[in-house]
């Protein structure tokens, strides 16, 4: 069975950095999308970032919040991808979550086949 798991989240001031990381126990060949997502008090999960790979290269998408702050990246050979956060805002703070297995452009939850349980990231004022 895959199992993800993320770190890196904590207690930050607005204007702070910090980077995500999740780490996959196994790869499968389903997994060719990766992204993260992001849950707050009484909203839904939203999309933040996903990276996938084709012939080509990689595909990397954004939410329009996060652009231009955020950057999405994979490193294969240590299973692990990251979220790198920067200029972070109070309506940053939520449970981020790394997804893997995904398909298509990997934007919705439904997409993705595993989840790993969450890390806290909150951004003070």
């Amino acid at each position: 069975q895959v199992q993800l798991v993320e770190s890196g989240g904590g207690l930050v001031q607005a204007g702070d950095s910090v980077r995500l990381s999740c780490t996959v126990s196994a790869r499968t060949s389903s997994s060719y999308v990766t992204g993260w997502f992001r849950q707050a008090p009484g909203k839904e999960r939203e999309f933040v970032a996903a990276i996938s790979w084709t012939w080509t290269g990689s595909t990397i998408t954004y939410a329009d919040s996060v652009k231009g702050r955020f950057t999405i990246s994979r490193d294969n050979a240590k299973n692990t991808v990251y979220l790198a956060m920067n200029s972070l805002k109070p309506e940053d703070t939520a449970v981020y979550y790394c997804a893997a297995g995904g398909r298509a452009s990997g934007r919705t939850s439904d997409s993705y086949d595993y989840w790993g349980q969450g890390t806290q990231v909150t951004v003070s004022s």
